[in-house]
């Protein structure tokens, strides 16, 4: 069962940081069968009151995957630049 990864990014406190998090996370995300399916984007709130600031939808081909994925070595340099370079909520959701 397809499991997403939805981050809500709040903030980028550093951007040259971030640069630098965007060009390596790609090769991260093919070497566990990652895809990018949203990544920023015009948005529309329908109902509620969440106003999200940035959006970016992964796709794994399971929850194990995407664990493994976000717990490896490979992803852990990348994701220390994005903890020091940005705020914002992460979500895992299996689909259907």
């Amino acid at each position: 069962m397809a499991a997403y990864l939805i981050v809500d990014q709040l903030e980028v406190t550093d951007p040259d940081t971030m640069k630098k998090y965007s060009a390596g996370i790609g090769a991260t995300l093919a070497q566990f069968g990652g895809k990018p399916l949203v990544r920023g984007g015009d948005f529309e709130v329908l109902e509620g009151d969440y106003q999200p600031r940035r959006l970016v939808v992964l796709e794994f081909a399971d929850m194990a995957t995407l664990k493994a994925w976000y717990d490896s070595p490979e992803y852990a340099e990348i994701k220390a630049l994005r903890h020091s370079a940005s705020r914002g909520n992460m979500v895992a959701v299996e689909g259907l």
